[in-house]
């Protein structure tokens, strides 16, 4: 679970947004302190520059690459490195695009990394940095290089249709990548242990099991080594399923307060959301693979690209322009569905464990460690948040607790 926004500060007790001694949950304007939203709101307006710039200067590079014989060019010299074959053109040209795509995030992910550091949030130095970017690097080559190398065998078997195996293609390797991602990805940039023996591990598992969820283990990942943010999350599909909780999480939030955050990454998992969202990961996939095979048949843009058709290997940065302004323009609707699929969550949270008061404590301390904007600009939230924010989340909370008072108090009269 995390913070709608990135953004927190020091660490608050419960009380403050729990409930007042006659039993009655505090108003919201005690939830948080005007220099605790001052600090958020800061952290925002310094990160925004940064984070916009980083995407659009990703998205016009893509584009200026792609829409023009420029990126032709670049396919054409760095495939002639490589003895110029139909096979070198493909993979080098699509190494130097993944290599040129992430080299220009960097400065732009330093800054926002400088930022995060002023604001205390940051643990580790350039050096172990700069190795994280390396990493994501060969990650990247990795996984793009095969994939591109199998879309162009596709294009050579037919430059007409190649999308219609590609589609099912991508929705395969879709599923695939959700199921594996524990197992290969996530062991790239943390290093995961086994949550000892003891009452926070069985009351976990204990939590897991009341609400019908069978995990394989409780992991704890070492994430203080980069940050000092919070956050738990359950990953995996089936027997790669397991609870990871940052060591940071489990070092400042109270017992209670680790499973609610938990509770409400299972209501991820009891509604289905993951399972839900690889499948919708994969329908978007095979729409993106077909509208690519339209994008590329179509004359103008071939010829502007500098390419003779889509099994041209020219047509390589075409292919990943119309990728990125495919995924640009469907941002604001997977925000919005992932907005939805969070606040479920927080309801499943409060349903099984019907603590409406630590749940309010679990958020503050969430959103004051991460220095979250707790009530960021409208629009921002809806082009770009993922979570709603903590001011929405808490007052989502209180509304549920009045609806089972009420509830309840009609059920007392009728009883």
């Amino acid at each position: 679970m995390e913070s709608s926004t990135e953004s927190g500060t020091e660490n608050s007790g419960t009380k403050s947004s729990s409930t007042e001694s006659t039993g009655h949950l505090a108003p919201p304007a005690a939830d948080f302190t005007p220099a605790q939203r001052a600090r958020g709101r800061a952290l925002r307006r310094a990160q925004l520059p940064w984070a916009l710039g980083g995407r659009l200067t990703g998205l016009a590079l893509t584009l200026a690459l792609g829409l023009t014989p420029a990126g032709a060019g670049l396919v054409t010299a760095a495939g002639g490195r490589f003895g110029g074959s139909r096979t070198a053109e493909v993979l080098a040209g699509a190494a130097v695009l993944v290599v040129l795509g992430q080299a220009a995030q960097l400065p732009f992910g330093a800054g926002a990394r400088s930022v995060r550091a002023r604001f205390g949030l940051v643990t580790q130095g350039w050096g172990g940095w700069a190795v994280d970017a390396l990493r994501g690097l060969a990650l990247a080559l990795v996984l793009a290089l095969p994939v591109v190398f199998g879309l162009f065998a596709l294009t050579a078997w037919s430059p007409e249709r190649w999308w219609l195996p590609a589609a099912g293609a991508a929705a395969l390797l879709t599923a695939a990548l959700s199921f594996l991602h524990p197992l290969l990805v996530e062991p790239v940039f943390n290093r995961f242990t086994p949550m000892p023996p003891g009452p926070q591990r069985e009351a976990l598992l204990a939590l897991a099991e009341r609400d019908g969820v069978r995990v394989r283990d409780v992991l704890v990942a070492d994430a203080s080594r980069r940050t000092t943010a919070l956050n738990a999350y359950v990953s995996g599909l089936g027997a790669t399923r397991r609870i990871v909780a940052y060591d940071t999480l489990l070092s400042t939030a109270e017992p209670r307060e680790v499973e609610l955050v938990v509770a409400h990454e299972l209501g991820h998992v009891r509604h289905r959301d993951v399972l839900t969202g690889t499948l919708l990961g994969a329908a978007g996939a095979v729409v993106v693979v077909c509208l690519l095979g339209l994008l590329t048949g179509w004359g103008p843009l071939l010829s502007a690209a500098g390419a003779a058709d889509a099994a041209d290997p020219r047509s390589l940065p075409l292919l990943a322009a119309c990728a990125a302004l495919l995924g640009a323009l469907s941002g604001p609707v997977q925000c919005a569905v992932s907005r939805r699929i969070e606040a479920r969550a927080d309801r499943h949270a409060l349903e099984l464990t019907s603590d409406t008061e630590q749940f309010i404590a679990m958020q503050r301390r969430l959103a004051l460690a991460n220095v979250s904007d707790v009530d960021p600009p409208r629009m921002l939230e809806l082009l770009f948040a993922t979570h709603p924010s903590a001011t929405r989340r808490i007052a989502a909370a209180r509304a549920w607790q009045v609806a089972v008072d009420r509830a309840g108090h009609r059920a007392g009269q009728t009883g």
